[in-house]
């Protein structure tokens, strides 16, 4: 190189090579440099002397940078400058994660204080253990004279808990952070559990009994068989043609994702339910077997969930890949 080149008192302390004016403007500024000095100066001293980090001016930069050195910078702290990071996004990530933890540990709040001061007005005189011993007979009680006051209503609220519970645990189960999930699709299934599933079964399990009134013991697995037949093939149905109305799918593409999950998916209940079916028909009273359900259904909503979301997921991921080739072919 020519051209004189003036040291600045930083090159006079340090060890550094001589770049013109120009080419110091145009290459990015190395910051954070991972580990001690000592890593640094033995990848310059192995790299060898052609393998050189391209760039502007790279016929002026030979052998300043070398390529050993990158390998030693944890990613998005090499160099200063570009696009501006992703400061935003984070920011964005911090105010989502904090509404879902405000949304969680709010309900949690609720269920609690609900459950824990069933008896407060009568608590006048009583002592920790008495409000403990009696706090879980008297929330059962609670739960029957709402089912007596209005059993619709009751049976609605704690299918649309159990649906958005069961599609959080789906999430969290797909790998999501446990206050990082989708807010909107935990939405939609806790909206289908209130809406449609816990009215549907209120009036299922009449209808069931009063097709099937026996009470001899074969009744059970006949009512288990008619429920794993023709009501689970309907619910599923209802289920995924709902859930994709929510999503603002066409009708051809819900049709197409229940084409394609709708054996499999009922198969998959085959596993799960006709055991726990035998208690339901055998044991559970015909008032209380939606909330028994419900309780299996935490398992069952978890899987319906994934089921549903991993098809629309992935073919929103197609579209999309077909429109990046599509656009790159142009």
């Amino acid at each position: 190189m020519a051209a004189s080149v003036a040291f600045s008192p930083a090159c006079r302390r340090l060890p550094c090579n001589p770049l013109s004016a120009s080419a110091s403007t145009a290459a990015p500024s190395l910051v954070r440099l991972a580990g001690s000095s000592r890593r640094l100066r033995r990848a310059s001293a192995t790299a060898e002397p052609a393998d050189v980090l391209p760039g502007p001016g790279a016929g002026e930069l030979d052998g300043v940078v070398p390529a050993g050195l990158l390998e030693e910078l944890p990613e998005g702290l090499a160099f200063q400058g570009g696009s501006g990071g992703g400061g935003g996004d984070d920011g964005n990530k911090m105010l989502d994660r904090g509404i879902n933890a405000a949304i969680v540990l709010g309900a949690i709040t609720l269920a609690l204080t609900k459950v824990l001061t069933v008896d407060q007005d009568y608590w006048h005189g009583w002592t920790i253990l008495e409000i403990l011993r009696y706090m879980p007979l008297h929330n059962w009680w609670a739960y029957e004279e709402a089912l007596k006051a209005n059993p619709v209503l009751a049976k609605m609220m704690i299918s649309g808990i159990v649906y958005s519970l069961g599609d959080w645990i789906a999430q969290c189960y797909e790998g999501k952070p446990i206050f990082e999930f989708d807010r909107t699709r935990m939405f939609r299934s806790g909206l289908i559990g209130f809406t449609l599933q816990g009215s549907l079964s209120h009036y299922y399990y009449n209808f069931c009994e009063s097709v099937f009134p026996f009470k001899d013991w074969w009744a059970v697995p006949v009512k288990a068989a008619f429920d794993q037949t023709a009501w689970s093939a309907l619910w599923n149905t209802i289920y995924f043609v709902a859930l994709g109305f929510l999503r603002w799918e066409s009708p051809s593409t819900i049709f197409s994702e229940l084409k394609s999950t709708f054996f499999p998916m009922l198969t998959a209940g085959w596993k799960l339910w006709p055991f726990a079916h035998l208690i339901t028909y055998g044991v559970v009273p015909i008032e209380h077997r939606l909330l028994w359900v419900d309780c299996v259904e935490l398992i069952w909503v978890t899987i319906l969930s994934t089921y549903s979301n991993e098809k629309s997921e992935a073919r929103i991921l197609d579209d999309s890949s077909t429109t990046d080739t599509q656009d790159n072919s142009r």
